[in-house]
């Protein structure tokens, strides 16, 4: 089979691999379509973030070469003697976090970030196994397209509940790359009445406009800010930073009314220097977000899948896993109009 293997920087090599089976409570699963994450692409550009390069992983046993990818779905072909509730010819949608499963949901992911893809085989190959557990059947007459949207949507609904979003309010979004507008999606799902979206790209305010967005910011033409507050009469009740940069680490707090919330939801490559005065100042209340708790995940399914979150729109590429350096990585890195690029695997699975 082929798949996506990280080696190091700027080194991802498709190779043949020996296929995959099915053991204890592990399905096989045939890859249908696998997003490329932000994740992935600081991995390929400027890793190891995450990937285990010379020691193995404490948790998983393994270390790099790792085949890359954690936004999947596909259809189950084998099922492990141990599985209890999936079948061959269940479409799923893959959940990537490796829990330990001794904590309380909302806290588990924190005691140590180990995803597939990442820490442990993943689903840039034609096929991969993962326990039955992580495996999450889609509804009757939802694609697996939409399956392999699933995993950066849940980022974005788990973003929103951490910021405590209801009807009415208003939320700023700074970052319009695939989450940051998969985040206006989601903030438009939970009532947000003024969405705002700041960005440096005309062509990533256009697809957050597609998304959710009310209104748009460039950040090259106008004060981020001082226009948010303008809108706002003051400030918007909730702000998300979704960029990962110095710059609007700050103007997400700066854009929030006195006591509102500000969510980080971005990876940061590298550390900043931050004056937390800014935050007392005015009562702002900070939180982050990684991922999504299990319940997050499976609401998120039910919510694409009867039309209340319209992910169609993030998707800008589809492209064949032979070329993913050249057509999906370097593309990404050079190309910021480019929003999901969907890696087609094994199309015949609808």
């Amino acid at each position: 089979m082929k798949a996506a293997r990280w080696y190091a920087r700027h080194d991802v090599r498709v190779e043949d691999l020996k296929e995959v089976e099915a053991t204890k409570d592990f399905v096989k699963i045939k890859v249908g379509y696998t997003g490329i994450c932000g994740s992935d692409l600081h991995e390929y550009d400027e890793g190891p973030v995450f990937i285990p390069e010379n020691e193995p992983n404490e948790f998983t046993g393994q270390k790099a070469p790792i085949t890359m990818g954690h936004e999947f779905a596909g259809e189950v072909v084998e099922v492990g003697p141990d599985v209890k509730q999936l079948k061959i010819g269940d479409r799923v949608a893959v959940y990537p976090p490796i829990a330990h499963e001794s904590h309380p949901e909302d806290i588990d992911l924190y005691f140590g970030y180990n995803f597939i893809g990442l820490a442990q085989n993943g689903g840039l190959a034609e096929f991969c196994t993962v326990k039955e557990s992580a495996a999450y059947k889609l509804p009757e007459g939802m694609d697996t397209k939409h399956g392999a949207l699933v995993e950066p949507t849940a980022v974005a609904v788990q973003a929103v509940k951490e910021g405590g979003v209801k009807f009415g309010d208003k939320v700023a979004i700074f970052g319009a790359g695939p989450i940051g507008a998969l985040v206006a999606a989601a903030a438009k799902a939970a009532g947000a009445t003024e969405i705002i979206v700041c960005d440096l790209s005309e062509q990533r305010l256009e697809k957050a406009k597609e998304l959710g967005a009310t209104t748009t910011i460039n950040s090259k033409e106008v004060d981020d800010v001082a226009k948010i507050k303008e809108i706002t009469n003051g400030g918007v009740d909730v702000s998300f930073e979704v960029a990962g940069v110095s710059i609007t680490f700050e103007q997400a707090i700066a854009a929030v009314r006195p006591r509102g919330f500000m969510v980080v939801v971005s990876i940061f490559a590298r550390p900043i220097t931050w004056n937390p005065m800014q935050l007392t100042d005015a009562g702002v209340k900070i939180t982050s977000t990684i991922a999504y708790t299990r319940t997050t995940f499976a609401q998120t399914i039910e919510a694409i899948s009867n039309g209340q979150l319209n992910v169609d729109p993030i998707i800008t590429k589809e492209i064949k896993l032979d070329n993913i350096v050249e057509d999906g990585f370097k593309t990404l890195v050079a190309d910021k109009s480019q929003s999901k690029i969907l890696v087609n695997i094994n199309s015949d699975i609808a």
